[in-house]
């Protein structure tokens, strides 16, 4: 494949230019299994079509894709044989430095190949990924908010439930590009006992895209206003839903 803006050979489809330095790729989906991650590379929405489509393609904007298989080890040897399959799911994505990633599957390997890349990261959960990311991103169209997680948190109430697992659970939560603003509430101290350590649920989005945290502690319950950059209802849902799954990777659901 030649790079969409100055024509320079690259060795695999989508790459970053190194001689131009622009991106060629402008998202990522990532399918991985235990034992097998393909990742597929997609243009910019507004680039033209692509000269390397082959048939069978379900969108000119798909540059080609790449697959990664590893053995998966029991015991003592998993972490290492884990961590090194997340590493080469994570060099390629690298060397196609996209502006988003999308992945679906097996959570370990997806908690994995998170933090081992820096880019923003978005669950999606279907038979046909590619293209429930194609038609995902035709509609998107949502600001990014760039601020540091530890400023998007404020409001009156300074005291949060959980002590520093708390914290992570909100931090976890502003840390989302699409999330303005994360506003703690009171404390209720009069639920129903859990056992079950903390826990927080985002639920559903109100008609202009704001959604709400529940975090549990023992018998305590506190609920945080998370203002979002969706601007109804329906994109608040995806916004929620990708808040729902950050917080299953960590743990915290």
């Amino acid at each position: 494949m030649e790079c969409r803006h100055c024509a320079s050979s690259l060795e695999k489809p989508g790459d970053f230019c190194l001689v131009c330095r622009e991106a060629n790729t402008a998202a990522v989906v990532l399918e991985a299994a235990r034992d097998r991650a393909t990742i597929t590379m997609l243009a910019d929405e507004d680039d033209g079509p692509v000269d390397t489509r082959t048939p069978g393609d379900v969108d000119e904007s798909v540059l080609g894709e790449t697959t990664i298989t590893t053995t998966p080890e029991e015991g003592e040897n998993e972490p290492v044989e884990l961590r090194n399959f997340a590493g080469l799911i994570g060099d390629e994505i690298q060397r196609k430095r996209p502006e988003e990633v999308y992945a679906g599957g097996t959570r370990a390997v997806i908690r994995a190949v998170r933090e081992d890349v820096h880019h923003s990261f978005y669950r999606v959960d279907d038979d046909d990924p590619v293209r429930a990311v194609l038609d995902r991103r035709g509609d998107r169209a949502l600001d990014v908010v760039e601020t540091p997680p530890a400023e998007k948190i404020g409001g009156s109430h300074t005291t949060l439930i959980g002590g520093r697992s708390g914290m992570q659970a909100i931090q976890t939560v502003a840390g989302h590009p699409h999330v303005k603003k994360v506003i703690p509430g009171p404390i209720d101290a009069g639920g129903k006992g859990s056992q079950s350590g903390l826990r927080a649920k985002v639920t559903r989005a109100d008609d202009g895209g704001n959604v709400r945290m529940l975090i549990r502690d023992g018998s305590s319950v506190q609920e945080n206003r998370i203002v979002t950059t969706a601007r109804d209802r329906e994109m608040g849902e995806r916004i929620r839903t990708d808040l729902n799954d950050v917080l299953a990777d960590a743990e915290f659901q």
